[in-house]
């Protein structure tokens, strides 16, 4: 029996089967949607029609925004498994991206001292999408071989910085109307067809961080391999994922490229719709363990002038 249960916001986007065979409980985020709110995440529904579904409403131009996990909705969702007398620990996006994981940490001392005989842990993932997900396989599978939640905590705040990711984007214009670029350089951009490449940057609270440009979807598809072949440290041995905003045959043709790369495991979802929301439609993510990313922080910083992502929400 499990001691204790494990969280995640719904930008893990870890797959619905997998969440409920590894017994990961998803606190989802919410999107408005042509001002109607909408859960990111629900139980019982096909996760891939609902983001497909809101991948067409963004390419027709509907209004899309997104807001915080609260803490009270935190509070909401950790208090029955405190109440059966389980500890919790949550992974969250990076905390240089979103706020929600100072939200969980402000719901950790409200339960904390409601529940002073439980233990509350907040681990923040460094990283968004499936790098936080495959954090949360890999405290799952800890758990599931009778580790304690305190060693969950240890490995998990000791290996954040080795999930790697890195993505393109099918069109500028989204990045733009979130502020992540100018509108000259989106409109640049577009007619040089140039395709930025993003990361998750190695700094105290990580952020995303444009890594490199290339001229095309083919060179950036391949740019995604390259940093692959780059950074992956024993592919056959991890699990690779790969998150895309409506553009499944790219991302299905890529996973098969990173198998004759040396990856044996290989996730393919689609990216969660909160995150999404900011990247739009055509957007292809890639998340593997390689070295510690903090290594090379210093130099990506120098070579991008620091010019970083602003946080989402």
């Amino acid at each position: 029996m499990n001691t204790f249960d494990i969280f995640v916001d719904s930008s893990a986007n870890i797959p619905a089967e997998t969440v409920k065979a590894k017994d990961i409980k998803i606190i989802p985020y919410i999107c408005n949607v042509n001002g109607f709110d909408r859960l990111c995440y629900e139980d019982g529904l096909p996760f891939r029609e609902l983001a497909k579904q809101f991948y067409d409403e963004m390419r027709e131009g509907v209004p899309v925004s997104t807001s915080l996990v609260s803490e009270q909705r935190i509070i909401d969702a950790m208090t029955p498994s405190l109440e059966a007398g389980k500890d919790v620990l949550m992974v969250t996006i990076s905390s240089g991206i979103s706020g929600t994981y100072a939200q969980a940490n402000n719901a950790k001392k409200a339960l904390e001292k409601a529940y002073p005989k439980r233990k509350v842990v907040i681990c923040d993932s460094a990283n968004a999408s499936l790098g936080e997900g495959l954090q949360a396989l890999k405290a799952a599978d800890l758990r599931d071989m009778g580790e304690s939640i305190e060693t969950c905590e240890k490995r998990l705040k000791e290996s954040a910085y080795q999930y790697h990711s890195y993505f393109t984007v099918g069109d500028l214009k989204y990045l733009r109307k979130g502020g992540r670029i100018s509108a000259v350089a989106a409109i640049a951009g577009s007619i040089l067809s140039i395709k930025p490449i993003l990361r998750a940057d190695g700094g105290d609270s990580a952020k995303i961080t444009f890594f490199s440009k290339e001229h095309g979807r083919k060179k950036a598809l391949s740019a995604l391999v390259r940093a692959f072949d780059e950074h992956a440290v024993h592919p056959e041995l991890q699990t690779v994922a790969i998150a895309h905003a409506d553009c499944e045959e790219e991302a299905n043709a890529l996973a098969e490229t990173l198998k004759e790369h040396g990856a044996r495991d290989v996730i393919v979802e689609y990216y969660d719709i909160c995150t999404g929301a900011h990247v739009g439609p055509g957007t292809i993510a890639l998340f593997f363990t390689g070295e510690d990313r903090r290594k090379t922080a210093a130099a990506t910083e120098r070579a991008t002038a620091g010019k970083t992502v602003p946080s989402r929400n």
